[in-house]
């Protein structure tokens, strides 16, 4: 507060200062004063309405029209918030000691930490009812997103979320006992080598995958590190049910275009639009609709950020 009054004082200082040694001149050349801007005929603006500039270290009085959007800014969520409150129905702690918890970092799946399959669980144990068809999320960051589709629909569908990175799943694991749900597991597993002997041991049918906001890994050189590759697009369309469906999306176009070609080569896939006349696409065929009710996070922070999100969904031909 005492640093606010000091930058108020100054400023009111120097800009009478500046007013009183103007040129008597008409000259509307604006006078210079160390670490300020002001106009040749000062307007006083509160604080509030000035930036300091990084480049050169100047307080700079904004615009008149620039003061409704800082107002604006001022009341504005940030995206944390947005995705606490688009997960609010959960209830869920977040006082747990498990240490820095970061969703995007970058994992090199190719390293050899990550080569190992995956233990196929005891299905009985981790659901009330391993009979029920099953959703698969690859790359499911926090799990909010399954959890909250599970505790929507606890008798329909199973959901398992298949994660690298471990703290995440273990959050995850401790969240879903919080909830008591029977309906959902998650696992620490590298998708491109476990995914297929997961869903084989799966005493259901395989309803539905998603490929939501994977990691781009923008380098062509990493490009092999992206999670969607030909052998696990062959395992998903392989193990789907008839009817069964494919959800890919992504706020970077560069992968949702990648996501998009494997798929559309697969023949026994179609795109929704083309089955179902009532669900609208763009002129480029992306999705309009959110098709599962809720956004994911990283959906969340994109859009807050003014990004598009491109969406595809495929259904497997009987």
């Amino acid at each position: 507060m005492a640093c606010c009054r000091f930058l108020r004082l100054q400023f009111y200082h120097n800009s009478c200062r500046a007013f009183r040694s103007r040129p008597s001149s008409s000259s509307s050349s604006s006078v210079a004063l160390p670490f300020l801007a002001v106009p040749s005929c000062p307007r006083y603006y509160p604080l509030s309405f000035c930036h300091v500039s990084s480049s050169s270290a100047q307080v700079v009085a904004a615009e008149p029209h620039e003061q409704e959007q800082q107002q604006e800014s001022h009341h504005l969520p940030r995206s944390p918030d947005l995705v606490a409150l688009e997960y609010s129905d959960l209830n869920l702690s977040y006082n747990l000691d498990l240490g820095h918890v970061r969703i995007r970092q970058h994992v090199n799946p190719l390293s050899s930490s990550f080569s190992v399959p995956a233990q196929v669980p005891d299905w009985n144990q981790v659901f009330a009812d391993p009979t029920l068809p099953l959703m698969v999320d690859i790359g499911c960051g926090s799990g909010r997103f399954l959890m909250w589709l599970a505790k929507r629909d606890p008798k329909v569908r199973n959901y398992l979320g298949l994660e690298i990175r471990k703290k995440l799943v273990k959050r995850a694991e401790i969240w879903v006992k919080d909830l008591g749900l029977d309906n959902i597991h998650f696992l620490f597993a590298n998708a491109t080598i476990s995914f297929k002997q997961l869903v084989e041991a799966y005493p259901g049918p395989l309803q539905l995958v998603s490929v939501l906001c994977p990691d781009p890994h923008f380098k062509k050189r990493h490009h092999k590190r992206r999670v969607l590759q030909k052998p696990l697009v062959g395992a998903i369309v392989d193990n789907l049910m008839p009817r069964g469906q494919v959800f890919v999306q992504s706020d970077v176009l560069e992968m949702a275009l990648d996501m998009r070609e494997q798929f559309d080569e697969v023949d026994l896939l179609k795109h929704i639009d083309t089955l179902n006349p009532d669900i609208s696409c763009d002129g480029e065929g992306w999705l309009l609709s959110k098709p599962m009710g809720i956004r994911t996070e990283r959906e969340i922070h994109a859009e807050y950020e003014g990004a598009k999100i491109y969406r595809r969904l495929y259904q497997k031909q009987e």
